[in-house]
Order: C-alpha cells, then structure tokens, then sequence
C-alpha cells in the first residue's frame, strides 16, 4: 500500500511538472535540495526551513538563466 501511494505521488510530480518554466523548475528543484540538505545535516526546522528557501532562490536565479539563453 505505501509503495503505491509513493509511485502515485511521483508520477503526479512528474506529471504536474510538465508545463512548468524553467525558473519554476529551477525554484522546485533547489528548494527540495536545500530542504533535503539541511535534514540530511540534522538542522532544526528553522535551519531546514531557511535551506529550502535559499535553495529555492538559488534555483530560480540558475533556471532563470539557463531560460533566457
């Protein structure tokens, strides 16, 4: 049952990224890492909170230029 759930959540991810821009792709992309990061590191929830959040910036600022290349 929670190997399902799981495959069901991916292919939504998968799915519902289709139409994104690239900035969006970046923003998604670097906000899941720097959230990932900062779990993986052990931080608080502030600590993961902010990762994400600087992630997520770095991803718009790197998929916004790949885009307008």
């Amino acid at each position: 049952m929670r190997t399902a759930l799981l495959l069901l959540v991916m292919a939504g991810f998968v799915g519902g990224c289709e139409n994104m821009t690239t900035a969006q792709k970046g923003t998604l992309t670097g906000a899941a890492l720097g959230s990932g990061i900062g779990m993986v590191a052990g931080g608080s929830f502030g600590q993961v909170v902010g990762a994400g959040l600087i992630g997520g910036a770095v991803g718009y600022l790197g998929g916004s230029a790949i885009g307008n290349k």
